[in-house]
Order: structure tokens, then C-alpha cells, then sequence
């Protein structure tokens, strides 16, 4: 890592993942997994919490049905899984630790936006609820003509409604499936999170284990404006 290019330099547009980094949903997109898995009487393998991580939530449909032996259940078990899932975001929808600060300071000196794997609809709720959504110009989502991650196609997407050449744009992330997407965008990339390893951290310019690590916060706050309010 070289934590230099991200605390030295003044990005031109900051995109970010929803889940895990700026909402504290990952562990809702857990217990949705082992619900559905349930809703059919099965249970997951080991370690697929980490297989499924960051995966696009019809992927994880996907992969769930696969992995217990019923492909021909992959519709059904991608219904009950979004199904639960948006229920649990709305029963406690939390931000991430230093989520709400960073992107408020951050707001002042570059366009934001979102890229995220998840449904648009749920993006903007969690981020309604939240109070985040005035300080994003886009959303961007999977659609018909926009792959999810970890393609980088959202990421790209993000940086050219920002104004903003890839190169010049910070990806800021918690999955190695979100890593891959924005690092394969050409992105300068903060992570965020438990350290994943080292296939994680090898494509990161700079690894915190929270957005509200000190230095991260210097770093923006630096950048804020004099005019700027917050």
C-alpha cells in the first residue's frame, strides 16, 4: 500500500460502497442469507460469508441455491433473501463508525457519489434514513447496461456523472468484490474495515480499520474550505 497517494492528493470526485462502508448493513445481508437459507430448510457452507461478500444480491441468490445443492431454487431463495434483507434495514438502519463526518466534509471539496451492488431503491432508503442522501449527486446501480461489481462498470459509470477522469476519483470500499471493481477502474482505493489479508490490501492505496481513523479525518477535514460550513 501507499497510503501517500491517498493523504497527499486532493481527489476530483469520491465515490463510495453502501454496504459495510457507509451503512452498517453487511451483517443484515448475513442474517438474510442464513434466513433465506432456512426459509428452505437449509443451512449455508462454511465460509460462505466470504464468498458472498460484496456479490450482487441475485449473485448471491445465485450461489446460494448452488452451494446447497438446489440451482433450481436460485430464483426463489434471491426473492426471500432481498425480501428479508430490506426488512432488517428497516427495523435498524445504522451508519458505519465516522461514515456520517467524512462525508460531510467531504461534500465540501468534491462530488460524491454512490456505486453499490445493492437495489437503487434500497440505496436511497438506507441513505434517506440515514440523512446522506442531499450530499450524493448519483446513485449508480447494476442495470441492463451497467454490470455489477466486481466489473467495474458502476465505478466507471460514477466518475463520468461526477465530471471526474478515474484516475483523478477515490474508491472507497470494504469487499475484495468492490476493491476488484474499483481498482480494475483505475481508481485510487481506500479500504475500510477488519484488514481482509493481504490479495485485499495488495490492490488498496490505503487500508483503516474505520472511518473515523485520525489521519483519515485530518486528511479531509485539511481540504474543507474556509468558506465551507459544516
Amino acid at each position: 500500500m501507499t497510503s501517500e497517494r491517498v493523504l497527499s492528493w486532493t481527489p476530483s470526485a469520491i465515490v463510495f460502497d453502501c454496504d459495510g462502508t457507509l451503512m452498517d448493513t453487511e451483517r443484515h445481508w448475513q442474517d438474510a442469507r442464513e434466513h433465506a437459507l432456512g426459509e428452505f430448510g437449509l443451512t449455508s457452507a462454511p465460509g460462505f460469508a466470504d464468498r458472498a461478500k460484496g456479490l450482487h444480491y441475485t449473485q448471491c441468490g445465485r450461489l446460494m441455491a448452488e452451494e446447497a445443492g438446489r440451482p433450481d431454487l436460485a430464483a426463489d431463495m434471491t426473492g426471500s433473501l432481498l425480501r428479508i434483507f430490506r426488512d432488517l434495514v428497516a427495523e435498524n438502519p445504522l451508519t458505519m463508525p465516522g461514515a456520517r463526518e467524512l462525508v460531510v466534509s467531504a461534500a465540501t471539496f468534491a462530488p460524491l457519489a454512490v456505486a453499490s451492488n445493492c437495489p437503487r431503491e434500497v440505496v436511497e432508503s438506507c441513505l434517506d434514513t440515514a440523512g446522506l442522501r442531499d450530499y450524493f449527486g448519483h446513485i449508480v446501480v447494476p442495470d441492463a447496461g451497467i454490470r455489477p461489481k466486481p466489473q467495474p462498470d458502476v465505478y466507471l459509470a460514477a466518475a463520468r456523472h461526477c465530471g471526474a477522469d478515474p484516475a483523478d476519483t477515490l474508491a472507497v470500499e470494504d469487499s475484495l468484490c468492490g476493491v476488484e471493481a474499483a481498482s480494475r477502474a483505475g481508481m485510487r482505493v481506500l479500504g475500510v474495515g477488519p484488514w481482509p489479508g493481504e490479495r485485499t490490501t495488495a490492490m488498496v492505496d490505503l487500508w483503516v480499520s474505520s472511518l473515523a481513523e485520525p489521519d483519515l479525518s485530518r486528511w479531509a477535514d485539511a481540504r474543507i474550505p474556509r468558506q465551507a460550513t459544516r
